[in-house]
């Protein structure tokens, strides 16, 4: 369970960087059409999914008898999750500004896990 714990630590770092790197890159290719295409989409995919693999673990981790993260830590997690839910959700409502969506998706991940991140920290 110590392993787990400390993928858990290292994961969040690549999931909050992942997610503010291809909401920048999703803004950009917003306002930039010729920057849209599929490496875009593979890398949203891949931030999402990092940040579900890291609400997967932290879940885990709570299970445990080991480990009780603090309340606010485990809200961010919970509303990453969702909000990951609700972009897929809304992405057919915003055809045409998808790369709007994803972009303040990401941003806002980043923002959720870096503010779960000094829950625990400070």
């Amino acid at each position: 369970m110590h392993a787990l714990f400390d993928f858990h630590k290292a994961w969040g770092y690549v999931a909050i960087a992942a997610n503010g790197l291809v909401g920048v890159a999703a803004l950009v290719a917003w306002r930039v059409p010729r920057l849209r295409g599929r490496w875009l989409w593979i890398s949203i995919l891949g931030a999402e999914v990092a940040i579900l693999v890291q609400v997967v673990v932290g879940a885990i981790l709570q299970s445990s008898k080991e480990y009780k993260a603090p309340t606010f830590h485990i809200f961010y997690g919970v509303l990453a999750f969702l909000t990951v839910g609700l972009a897929y959700q809304y992405r057919l409502q915003m055809r045409g500004r998808r790369e709007l969506l994803y972009g303040l998706v990401g941003l806002f991940i980043m923002g959720l896990g870096i503010r779960a991140v000094l829950q625990v920290s400070g």
